[in-house]
């Protein structure tokens, strides 16, 4: 089968692989029918590099048809499944918890991290991902999402980790109705959780640097705003001087304004792999100009909540601002499956409450997934999400 592989830092190539069979009575073989470019790839592309093999398929927000089942999975050969990006028994302490992210039989213990992911390099298990013709999922009986024939993949897709992501992004802020919610990016994850936020009747302001993610986010009542001190004075403003009561940072470890950390970020990667694994497990330094800004954002006993992926072991933290403000911070990988009840019937929804039709820039053939990495991460031709058809 033809795979999108990693190659090297901000290389990836289409291969030939080896097509995948089940391994186990409850796995799965799904014929890919759609494969997103999530913003976390592009961390693989460039920061954890030290993490990939050569040849590693990646990706892991895909959907498809079932081709084959083993006969522990539940499913039959025609489902319609969306596939969470986290792999996930559905039945230890953990995922009766509703944290499937930690579940206790797929977690990488060797890497001493959480659950197994969907081609997501070493530390999450080194798992072939959905960037692909055909995906292997283990534990079928409980992961993959049935849907139905009648919508396009679109509307569903995007269930695989985009909105669950954001749906916990703003569950965790505790808020509801008459609040005021800041989101810092406006890249595919801060988009819907600013629309949520708008969704769920709060006042929702949004800072990026990228007109075209502004105007996106700004046809669905977002008020958007240019990064800068401009911005946080008009916010707060906005908020009777104190700050909005919760801030999502929706940028993570590789956020604009930290010239220092990228430059650090860029030479560990150029050290040989073991020698840059061992540093950033240790001494690792992430990007924090978004979650500065949230820190200094944030209204007093208000909350930040971390979507972002953030991976160093020895990024400072302002301790002495964040007790002093008595700021809740929340954060985590989402737990696709606890979250499912709540999105699908927005997702199928005549009326799109989310917006999830006005939300894909671009659809590609698989071949062109190398372009398409390079588009994403430079953010030129507007490109905002990006879906992979292995159909051509």
């Amino acid at each position: 089968m033809k795979a999108l592989t990693w190659q090297g830092i901000r290389s990836v190539t289409v291969d030939t692989v080896p097509d995948p069979i089940l391994q186990q009575p409850d796995d799965a073989i799904i014929e890919v029918t759609s494969t997103a470019i999530c913003g976390s790839d592009l961390h693989l592309y460039e920061v954890l590099g030290p993490f990939m093999n050569k040849g590693d398929v990646i990706g892991h927000e895909p959907m498809g048809v079932v081709v084959d089942a083993g006969p522990e999975s539940g499913l039959s050969p025609g489902d319609r499944v969306v596939v969470p990006f986290q792999i996930a028994c559905g039945d230890c302490y953990m995922c009766r918890r509703g944290l499937q992210t930690q579940c206790e039989t797929t977690q990488v213990r060797a890497q001493g991290m959480g659950a197994a992911l969907f081609g997501y390099s070493e530390l999450y298990g080194s798992v072939p991902g959905g960037q692909a013709e055909f995906l292997r999922v283990p534990h079928a009986g409980y992961g993959p999402i049935k849907v139905g024939a009648e919508l396009p993949d679109h509307r569903y897709l995007f269930l695989s980790d985009v909105l669950p992501t954001a749906w916990q992004a703003v569950a965790y802020t505790g808020l509801s109705g008459d609040a005021d919610l800041a989101v810092l990016g406006l890249g595919p994850i801060g988009q819907f959780c600013a629309r949520i936020g708008v969704h769920l009747g709060m006042r929702v302001h949004a800072i990026d640097p990228v007109p075209e993610r502004r105007q996106m986010a700004a046809r669905h009542g977002v008020t958007v705003h240019d990064m800068g001190e401009e911005a946080i004075g008009t916010i707060r403003e906005a908020t009777g001087g104190r700050g909005p009561d919760a801030v999502i940072d929706a940028v993570g470890m590789e956020a604009h304004g930290s010239p220092m950390a990228k430059a650090t970020q860029l030479a560990t990667g150029l050290l040989p792999d073991a020698v840059a694994q061992k540093a950033m497990e240790t001494a690792g330094v992430d990007r924090l100009a978004a979650l500065q800004t949230a820190i200094e954002l944030v209204r007093r006993g208000g909350t930040i909540s971390l979507s972002g992926v953030y991976g160093g072991q020895a990024s400072p933290l302002p301790m002495l601002t964040l007790f002093d403000k008595q700021i809740e911070l929340r954060m985590g990988q989402a737990n696709v499956r606890r979250w499912v009840d709540e999105l699908l019937p927005l997702v199928e929804d005549p009326a799109d409450p989310l917006g999830v039709d006005d939300f894909v820039t671009h659809r590609l053939p698989l071949e062109q997934g190398p372009d398409a990495y390079e588009m994403f991460q430079k953010k030129t031709d507007g490109c905002i999400k990006v879906v992979l058809d292995p159909k051509g």
